[in-house]
């Protein structure tokens, strides 16, 4: 009788729980989002650089499902994470560019120019603030969630975050980032605080781990420029070589604390950049054409990591295609919620959806924008890879090259010969699979 008593207190305890406090990090996976900043695909140990050191990305990617053939939704970095953390291409959310466009007298980027362009950004983030975002999701599960390192969305809170270091003020420089943009530059100890506080109050976690890595300014600890100086050929090449293992160094900090507080098996790591990169060799802290903001693959192209102990067999993926955009669908499946009605992503642990998936999108649009219920007028190209095709057609406001560009992505990875010419059915055939799939600024042909 006295044990009956004692189970029916604990039933009762349990059924009257509040459901934040049930809802533990033993239920649900912690989730982590890894972003580099600026890197191009082939600049890793695992993916074959000859030099660049990631020995701690290698080895996530080697524990993990690592997808080679990714791609992200843009080669610019605001639109290319607002696909990330809603879900939805660049079209769809709004977000487009990294600044509107309007007439200044002074230089940009200084306070007063800041102060005008917050402003006029204001009509792109409310359409931006229309969509979900993944941490808002989690949120109605009881996940706490922290923001850190690159954020064009204004205050941390206006992602829907309910911690995070960006206060978006343009008085105070906020515009990218502002505060968050210290982390790993200056330590992890906002994040490993933020982690601190949820193991304290038992309540699942995301963090948006973005630093502005390997990001320009180069500006690498004095040992590791040292280290790459008499491999690579100009200074300019070594301090971006140097930041990209820099990176590698906070990356391992970060593991290591989730390794070091128990929470390794029960927490879903994800690793993707925002874009590419080619350092140009002469002038430091510059990229080449063909990468950021250009609709080649090394500006579009990333590898994709998912790491998932016990859950996700690690596995390296060199054939399927997937996208940034199935980021937000695959951790909603992770947590037990079903995707958005706009996310046109796919679970990338459903092996049947992913081998269906005969194709993906990206998309290029001017720096920046001019009118946000007009997204086209911006419009640099559309990009579908299909296979081993991948097409770029330009778009209105590409108007010095309106050549339509077929490349066999396989043979020719740089993107050297286009086959157009030679396969117009080919070519028929995706122009006409783009225009299904969002018919931009279409052109008579």
């Amino acid at each position: 009788m006295k044990h009956r008593k004692i189970i029916y207190l604990i039933v009762l305890l349990f059924l009257f729980m509040p459901i934040e406090a049930a809802i533990s990090q033993t239920e649900k996976p912690n989730i982590i989002y890894i972003l580099s900043d600026d890197q191009s695909w082939t600049d890793y140990g695992f993916t074959g650089h000859p030099h660049i050191e990631t020995p701690r990305i290698d080895q996530l990617a080697a524990e993990g499902l690592t997808f080679t053939r990714g791609y992200v939704t843009a080669p610019l970095c605001s639109p290319s994470l607002a696909s990330i953390i809603t879900g939805l291409y660049p079209y769809q959310h709004g977000i487009t560019g990294n600044d509107p466009e309007f007439t200044f007298e002074k230089p940009r980027y200084q306070t007063d120019w800041q102060e005008a362009r917050s402003r006029l950004y204001k009509d792109y983030l409310d359409e931006f603030q229309k969509h979900p975002t993944v941490p808002q999701l989690l949120q109605k599960l009881g996940y706490v969630s922290f923001q850190s390192g690159k954020w064009w969305g204004g205050h941390w809170k206006e992602g829907g975050f309910t911690d995070g270091m960006t206060h978006g003020d343009p008085t105070r420089g906020g515009r990218h980032g502002d505060e968050g943009l210290k982390i790993g530059r200056e330590g992890m100890d906002p994040i490993f605080d933020f982690m601190d506080q949820a193991i304290a109050d038992q309540d699942p976690f995301f963090i948006w781990y973005a630093p502005f890595l390997p990001h320009s300014p180069h500006t690498p600890p004095d040992s590791l420029l040292q280290k790459y100086l008499p491999k690579a050929p100009t200074e300019a090449v070594a301090a971006y070589w140097a930041m990209c293992e820099w990176l590698d160094i906070t990356v391992g900090q970060l593991l290591d604390k989730v390794e070091e507080e128990g929470l390794t098996d029960n927490t879903l790591v994800v690793f993707v950049t925002d874009n590419g990169w080619i350092q140009d060799p002469d002038r430091p802290n510059r990229y080449a054409p063909g990468s950021k903001q250009d609709p080649q693959d090394m500006g579009i192209r990333t590898p994709i990591i998912y790491k998932w102990p016990g859950k996700i067999s690690p596995r390296m993926d060199t054939e399927n295609l997937t996208s940034s955009i199935d980021m937000a669908v695959t951790t909603l499946a992770a947590v037990g919620m079903e995707p958005l009605p706009d996310m046109q992503g796919v679970n990338v642990l459903d092996t049947k959806a992913l081998s269906k998936r005969k194709q993906i999108y990206s998309m290029d649009f001017s720096h920046d924008m001019v009118a946000v219920d007009q997204p086209e007028q911006t419009l640099e190209s559309r990009i579908i890879i299909s296979g081993s095709w991948k097409l770029i057609d330009p778009g209105i406001a590409n108007p010095d090259n309106q050549d339509v560009l077929l490349f066999d992505i396989l043979k020719d990875p740089m993107e050297t010969e286009n086959l157009a010419d030679e396969h117009p059915k080919v070519v028929d055939k995706l122009l006409a699979n783009l225009d299904k799939w969002w018919v931009g600024a279409k052109k008579s042909r």
